[in-house]
């Protein structure tokens, strides 16, 4: 497997634990040929997609609390919806399409 190194030019927010993605993240990341790498680099530094701004400011919170951080993406070409979501205690962060939620 090739290693995949991402510049982070904005420091993390929090720590995103173990990484994991479900099947059906990986084939819709695969076939769109779209870098989970970037999708986590976007969360962890607070660009968190496709959220109300209720939700941002949640997730701006979460930040501070300790809270679960969840980030919704629209990937091209087709608008294909993906979650990215740390969990509270900040051991995990899970890729998955919204259907496996």
């Amino acid at each position: 497997m090739t290693e995949v190194v991402v510049l982070i030019e904005q420091e993390p927010l929090f720590e995103l634990g173990q990484v994991v993605a479900t099947s059906g993240a990986m084939e819709t990341l695969k076939t769109l040929n779209v870098d989970p790498a970037l999708l986590l680099v976007r969360h962890v530094t607070g660009d968190w997609g496709d959220l109300c701004k209720d939700d941002l400011q949640a997730n701006k919170n979460a930040v501070k609390n300790g809270d679960r951080v969840f980030s919704s993406y629209l990937l091209p070409p087709n608008n294909t919806k993906l979650y990215v979501i740390t969990e509270w205690d900040r051991s995990v962060t899970t890729l998955l399409l919204p259907e496996e939620y």
